[in-house]
């Protein structure tokens, strides 16, 4: 098999006759889809043909759309945002306090282990 290589084009086409090549749509791409389906200005069936995809691409884009919005509507809280926690920052200060807690306490043994002996 030598001299055989497969470009990175033709191994997403498919080998079976009468497939379409596989689209990838962008993000903004798949809101905008979305939001045509949420207002009512296209139906699956027309937003596939637009988009040049499948029309179980177009469901899938709706049903992760639906579940991404009610994830983020139950997390949200009306009134005040708390703070969210910063756990590196908590992380760095508890170590911060544990380091300075050992450099008080070797000061305080360097202090008695050298206080019999005059300084300077």
């Amino acid at each position: 098999m030598e001299g055989f290589s497969i470009e990175p084009e033709e191994a997403s086409l498919s080998n079976q006759p009468g497939r379409k090549r596989k689209r990838f749509l962008a993000p903004q791409e798949k809101y905008e889809i979305w939001m045509q389906l949420v207002r009512g200005e296209v139906t699956i069936g027309e937003a596939a043909e637009r988009a040049a995809v499948d029309r179980s691409t177009i469901g899938k884009i709706r049903e992760v759309a639906r579940q991404g919005a009610l994830d983020a509507l139950a997390q949200s809280r009306p009134g005040r945002r708390e703070k969210q926690r910063d756990y590196e920052l908590e992380a760095a200060r508890t170590e911060t306090e544990r380091l300075r807690t050992a450099l008080a306490e070797m000061a305080v043994r360097l202090t008695l282990a050298e206080g019999k002996e005059p300084w300077g």
